[in-house]
């Protein structure tokens, strides 16, 4: 099997990038960000502050979280519940950094996560996935922009979904999670020693999707159609 781990911050495109690619190389995409905002979720439902491992860890065997592909789409599933749209507002995007900073929550995914990888050919994104989920993966990948660009690119996301949204907020709610994400104890966001460094600082979807096609070309024997 084939594995394509993608890290980077928030806003960077990874999940837009890293789906479009996947399609064209006929691999299972694998968002493991979903599996973190379902955990984030859960603790906003329950009234329980995300970033309180004292409360956090003993409902952790309460929670069952998966990932389901409906017409080739991912879908998240949190106790049986299809989450997919309810996991992408900033409140939950906040909470969802805040509890994967605790170890027991990311060994709670860590398997899940490997297990998809044993099965399929996979292009993972994430946090640390070539760092610490992935790291015998093939290629890595780390895939940035700058912080203006990422708030804009997110801002826009939420208003073609629907959802009031201020730039600045979201901009400062982005440097919160750059924060979060980049000084946590356990598994910090930060590139792989061997991983590829892509900047999409200016570019379009489709011009940062062939960049990473021309690459995975370069380091696998991927077939693309």
């Amino acid at each position: 099997m084939t594995a394509v781990a993608i890290d980077g911050p928030a806003g960077a495109g990874k999940s837009s990038v890293a789906r479009k690619t996947a399609e064209k190389l006929g691999f299972l995409y694998v968002d493991t960000g979903a599996l973190y905002r379902a955990i984030g979720l859960y603790m906003l439902q329950n009234g329980v502050d995300p970033g309180d491992a004292d409360t956090v860890i003993p409902l952790l065997k309460k929670i069952t979280v998966s990932l389901k592909y409906c017409g080739g789409e991912q879908r998240v599933f949190l106790c049986g519940n299809d989450v997919s749209d309810k996991i992408r507002t900033d409140d939950v995007s906040l909470a969802a950094s805040r509890v994967s900073a605790i170890p027991e929550v990311r060994s709670f995914l860590l398997s899940l996560q490997r297990d998809i990888a044993k099965e399929n050919n996979v292009l993972m994104d994430g946090r640390d996935i070539g760092t610490v989920v992935l790291p015998d993966a093939q290629v890595k990948v780390f895939l940035t922009a700058s912080t203006e660009e990422r708030a804009k690119r997110r801002y826009f996301q939420l208003l073609h979904s629907g959802i009031k949204a201020d730039y600045d907020e979201v901009l400062e709610d982005l440097k919160q999670r750059d924060y979060n994400d980049t000084h946590r104890a356990i598994a910090p966001l930060k590139p792989a020693p061997d991983a590829v460094v892509m900047d999409t600082t200016g570019q379009t979807l489709e011009q940062s999707v062939e960049l990473l096609i021309r690459l995975i070309q370069e380091k696998t024997s991927a077939n693309i159609t």
